[in-house]
């Protein structure tokens, strides 16, 4: 066995041996039914059911503790799958350390699945091919949504199931077997292989007067288009944003060279390709872990937000404009495409500060347009 590869005979030590999870269950599965259900493999220390810390409605998963990791394993090996309350479960070893897990190593993605495979048929399927640590058929309510995951303890054990598995039939539908990728790896991907080849345009930040035709026009003139759309909200008045689709990819390319940061009507257009939805989603990933350590790293304050700024109002001005109310540790004008969107933050020391700011700014006229102002959530460091 190579040196840098999991050592399955040494597998229980990462998890608590006698420890095992549960998932799948029924909402109305409670702790004293897991204890009765799995009872008979062997005495447990405890069975807990996993909620939610606000609403304490049940998360459909949970864990059960044994006093002997041989009954953990005799339960692992012979309940899996087995019914409670008329829903089959899954078990598997708890792993309280998810570095295994978060490395994706060991783990496989599997789709073009028949309906009719579900957690059990796939777990005896790859089980040939070694050790599983879970394996999970992704549903929705109507069923199994047609591909899954097998995570594997070891790369070895993964690498055999690609080969042996990637383009087989089952149940007359042929299908993919390969490595697990995370979505920002796949991301990544599918924006090299788009760049080379897009004809969908994404356009945003234009008036409210822009329509379909009004679009063509402007962009027609890089070549011809296959559909024109501004999206419009449930009233028909428009959202501010559409797309262009053309017939080749060099007419996509030089709109959007040609366009983006272009001034319509006192409007700078945003132009780009547009994306993905599984880049959209990465994107939206790192924009929120960006924020998040930022939002950590902010200084406490109690903050008050206002909309509806006038466009000549930046950062300084912002913060002139409030500075008489009390300290300020913080004012930002959200800007896009180097233009103010509307809205911003201001946060004072002190709570008193912060509603006396509201009190007297809320309705104000600052420019041209009364603002609107109301008071967020004070963040404290513990």
């Amino acid at each position: 066995m190579g040196s840098g590869e999991p050592n399955p005979a040494g597998k229980k030590k990462k998890y608590l041996k006698a420890a095992l999870y549960v998932g799948d269950l029924d909402p109305d599965v409670t702790e004293d039914m897991l204890y009765k259900k799995f009872r008979p493999a062997g005495p447990l220390r405890f069975t807990r059911i996993c909620r939610d810390p606000v609403t304490r409605s049940p998360l459909g998963y949970g864990y059960l503790n044994f006093r002997f990791p041989a009954d953990a394993e005799w339960a692992l090996n012979t309940m899996n799958f087995d019914l409670i309350n008329g829903k089959p479960f899954r078990l598997m070893w708890s792993q309280p350390d998810d570095r295994l897990r978060k490395s994706g190593i060991g783990n496989i993605f599997i789709k073009n699945l028949d309906k009719s495979i579900d957690n059990r048929a796939l777990f005896y399927l790859f089980s040939a091919f070694g050790s599983i640590l879970s394996c999970k058929v992704v549903c929705d309510d109507n069923g199994s949504k047609g591909y899954a995951y097998v995570h594997f303890d070891s790369l070895a054990a993964a690498n055999r199931a690609i080969w042996h598995m990637n383009g087989v039939r089952l149940n007359n539908r042929q299908v993919y077997v390969g490595r697990f990728k995370f979505p920002e790896e796949r991301a990544a991907e599918v924006r090299t292989r788009d760049r080379a080849t897009f004809t969908n345009v994404f356009v945003k930040n234009f008036g409210d007067d822009m329509n379909d035709d009004k679009l063509k026009e402007l962009f027609s003139e890089y070549g011809p288009t296959e559909s024109v759309k501004v999206i419009r909200d449930a009233s028909g008045k428009s959202k501010g944003f559409g797309f262009v689709r053309y017939e080749t990819h060099e007419a996509a390319q030089k709109a959007v060279l040609d366009l983006h940061g272009k001034s319509i009507d006192g409007k700078v257009l945003y132009v780009g390709r547009a994306q993905k939805k599984i880049e959209r989603l990465a994107e939206l990933r790192r924009r929120f872990e960006r924020l998040r350590l930022k939002e950590k790293s902010r200084p406490p304050g109690v903050p008050i937000y206002i909309k509806n700024l006038d466009e000549t109002i930046d950062d300084e001005k912002l913060k002139e404009e409030f500075s008489s109310f009390g300290s300020i540790s913080r004012a930002k004008v959200m800007v896009e495409v180097g233009q103010g969107k509307g809205f911003g933050v201001v946060c004072f020391s002190s709570f008193e500060e912060a509603t006396k700011a509201v009190d007297e700014m809320n309705g104000r006229i600052v420019g041209s347009k009364p603002l609107q102002v109301t008071l967020g959530q004070a963040r404290r460091r513990w």
